[in-house]
């Protein structure tokens, strides 16, 4: 098993070395490789854009846990990702991609709040209950989703899964991963005091600039 090797597109890709124990990723070849790995996924056009380099370095760290790294960026390895920043900066492709240069981890599943909303409206609080469970989620695009309502009963459903997220990473240390348009003070407007005092405890949080250009343009 060679776990800093990855194969895409007929290609073989090396994200580092490896003594046998443990990978010493070269951030530029995990780079390359997200640049193939990214057209692969989204297309020929695909690109890394300089500005986000710093980004996809900080997520790089998060995910190959590099602990070292992680502490003079200022992250907690033992937390989940908010990913904050403005319309079409490019936080989901980001959180699609960055997951596939640790292949031996267990994958977390993106799942859009508003489905988990939608849900909610036919299901009921069944679907609080399974989203709380172990399971490991990003959820995508957090805050845009409407209030859901069940039997004329109005439910911030996703204040309440990140709740049962909360318990949950109390008891077992499963992370949670977000990616959200609102800053600190609209999350606490849209989910109140209590959810975001959980989510400081929950998340690091690595933001995009506000100028962040529109990649879907």
């Amino acid at each position: 098993m060679h776990p800093h090797i990855i194969l895409e597109g007929g290609m073989e890709y090396s994200l580092g070395n490896f003594d046998g124990k443990r990978v010493d990723y070269n951030f530029s070849k995990v780079l390359a490789y997200l640049d193939a790995k990214g057209r692969s996924m989204f297309g020929k056009n695909f690109e890394i854009h300089e500005e986000d380099k710093g980004t996809f370095f900080k997520l790089s760290n998060y995910f190959v846990r590099d602990l070292d790294g992680c502490r003079k960026l200022g992250m907690d390895p033992f937390k989940g990702i908010l990913l904050s920043g403005p319309v079409g900066c490019g936080k989901t492709s980001m959180m699609k991609l960055i997951r596939h240069i640790v292949p031996h981890q267990r994958p977390y599943e993106i799942i859009p709040a508003r489905n988990i909303t939608f849900a909610f409206n036919h299901i009921g609080y069944k679907i609080i209950e399974d989203y709380g469970k172990g399971r490991f989620y990003c959820f995508d695009d957090l805050g845009v989703e409407p209030l859901g309502t069940y039997f004329g009963k109005d439910c911030n459903v996703l204040g309440e899964v990140l709740i049962s997220r909360f318990e949950l990473f109390q008891k077992t240390k499963i992370c949670t991963h977000v990616t959200t348009n609102l800053n600190a003070e609209e999350l606490e407007e849209r989910y109140g005091k209590r959810v975001r005092s959980r989510m400081r405890q929950m998340f690091n949080l690595i933001a995009f600039e506000n100028n962040t250009k529109d990649k879907r343009i």
